[in-house]
């Protein structure tokens, strides 16, 4: 069993004179919940259209469960279920009837099956309403009961909180994660670093059809952990920790010491100022977001 689920290699994708995809890498490893995250046109959904097979790639390769994906490779498909933008259904048929109709042309599935996908994003008491009275936040799970009535080892969400509301988008953003615990990988591509930072264990940034940064998300804010200082003394304590260890991190901010690297090192940095005659009467981390991260990395602003 192949502990890589998604393995993607010098993927490039050209549209006339527009490089969407260039020289991409990823890897998606079994279990993870993955975020493909970057600004609309940054890459990233072409990306993903290249792995489902939607695309083919104009360079590179991807695999997926450790065999190459080509033009004709059903058989690692049928394990893939994916939502790609607002999924469409027959707009008289209730929910349940438009996923009968779906199993009649992937068979497998049985009408238990369907209870249980439906049971299983909470949508069984709407079972038999139609679909065109549905809200945006039912659609998009019945997208999702779709993508899983096959029981696939890897689903494949593409902006799956786009154009709904909050509680819409509470819903389908909870039900994430409760797909992966029972141990399905997900990859999750979306603009919205809040969402990712919130369900993903892992990322790849895109910018300009580029990957900028990639690796799990905790590593990812963790590299970039600061600690806010102040003191009495605010020139003698900055001479002092730029004679220090932190040196070359030591910054102003807002009337504040900002030490670069050091998020965790407080107690050590309070025994050293003190030793040096220097008082401290806040050392506190600051904690970054994703966000953070984000635009550091790209000069995007985070909600592109």
């Amino acid at each position: 069993m192949a502990d890589n689920i998604v393995e993607a290699h010098g993927l490039r994708k050209v549209f006339g004179d527009t490089v969407a995809v260039d020289n991409v890498d990823l890897v998606v490893e079994r279990g993870r919940v993955y975020g493909a995250l970057g600004p609309n046109g940054s890459g990233k959904s072409t990306t993903v259209r290249m792995i489902l097979g939607l695309a083919q790639p104009d360079a590179g390769e991807v695999r997926l469960f450790g065999e190459r994906l080509t033009t004709d490779s059903p058989e690692l498909l049928a394990k893939v279920g994916a939502v790609v933008e607002m999924p469409a259904f027959v707009p008289y048929l209730c929910g349940w009837d438009n996923l009968k109709l779906l199993s009649l042309y992937r068979p497998g599935p049985t009408e238990k099956d369907i209870s249980r996908v439906l049971e299983r994003v909470n949508l069984a008491d709407a079972a038999k309403k139609r679909f065109k009275n549905y809200s945006l936040g039912m659609k998009q799970r019945l997208g999702i009961a779709a993508a899983i009535l096959n029981d696939p080892e890897l689903i494949v969400l593409d902006e799956p909180t786009n154009g709904l509301d909050p509680q819409g988008t509470r819903e389908v953003r909870a039900l994430i994660p409760e797909l992966a615990a029972e141990g399905r990988t997900i990859v999750l591509c979306s603009h919205l670093l809040y969402e990712v930072e919130q369900v993903c264990d892992a990322v790849t940034i895109f910018q300009k059809g580029r990957v900028v940064s990639q690796g799990p998300v905790k590593d990812l804010i963790g590299t970039r952990s600061q600690l806010e200082v102040q003191v009495p003394d605010m020139a003698g304590a900055e001479a002092a920790l730029r004679r220090s260890e932190w040196g070359a991190g030591v910054s102003r901010r807002n009337g504040s010491l900002v030490v670069e690297g050091a998020g965790d090192q407080g107690e050590a940095l309070n025994r050293y100022l003190a030793a040096q005659g220097y008082y401290a009467s806040v050392i506190r981390p600051i904690h970054h977001s994703l966000e953070d991260v984000f635009f550091e990395l790209t000069g995007e602003p985070g909600h592109a």
